[in-house]
């Protein structure tokens, strides 16, 4: 993966560094949540939707969770597309991320993807699976997903019922599609953004992550 130079900048007040990714197409921000010893070589990948910028569903479950979990040991990174609507390229700035994470020697990484980010999370898990141990869809979309079923990783699916975005049907076809082991959450009465059923989302993700990288 072509990526040229990173740089890492301080850790601002809110536990992030941010961090500058120049690759041969152009330039890839992230924020970087570091994690002491003991589990220096884990991570969590975080990648947004459609929106671009560093979006976050459920009400800041990323930025909150990439906080939370460098107690535990696991780093995160959160990774601003440069075309958010180009699926080639979006995943192309995650693979940089991969890259830059295994140059830190973090070679254990958990992808999470929203909406467009679950087909992206897809992927760069299928383009990269010596590094990524699990991957986790939230309200993913259906377009892109169909490398889900030659993923041998661990697959974790969340869907809003009430989504009006992506139907449910949606986390329903690539659960379908995905290899054993993996695990569908419907959450009742949630939209697309799934803000309404935050708790239980970050639970699920929480425990998920914690089970897929602490235990392996």
């Amino acid at each position: 993966m072509p990526l040229l130079s990173a740089q890492t900048a301080d850790v601002t007040e809110d536990g992030h560094a941010p961090v500058t990714l120049d690759t041969d197409r152009g330039t890839v921000e992230g924020r970087l949540y570091p994690a002491p010893a003991p589990h220096g070589g884990l991570a969590v990948l975080w990648i947004g939707g459609v929106g671009g910028g560093f979006d976050s569903p459920a009400r800041g479950l990323y930025p909150r969770l990439a906080r939370d979990l460098t107690a535990d040991g696991i780093a995160s990174l959160r990774v601003r597309y440069r075309n958010p609507r180009a699926l080639d390229e979006a995943v192309y700035d995650v693979l940089c991320g991969l890259t830059f994470l295994g140059r830190m020697g973090i070679h254990h990484v958990a992808l999470v993807g929203h909406s467009f980010g679950g087909a992206v999370a897809i992927q760069a898990a299928a383009s990269n699976r010596g590094a990524v141990c699990t991957v986790v869809t939230l309200a993913t979309q259906g377009l892109g997903t169909d490398a889900v079923a030659d993923l041998s990783c661990p697959v974790l699916l969340i869907h809003g019922e009430g989504d009006e975005v992506l139907k449910p049907m949606c986390s329903i076809h690539v659960h379908r599609m995905a290899r054993e082991p993996k695990k569908l959450v419907l959450m009742p009465g949630a939209g697309h953004g799934l803000d309404e059923t935050a708790e239980a989302v970050c639970h699920e993700v929480r425990d998920w992550l914690k089970a897929q990288l602490l235990e392996r």
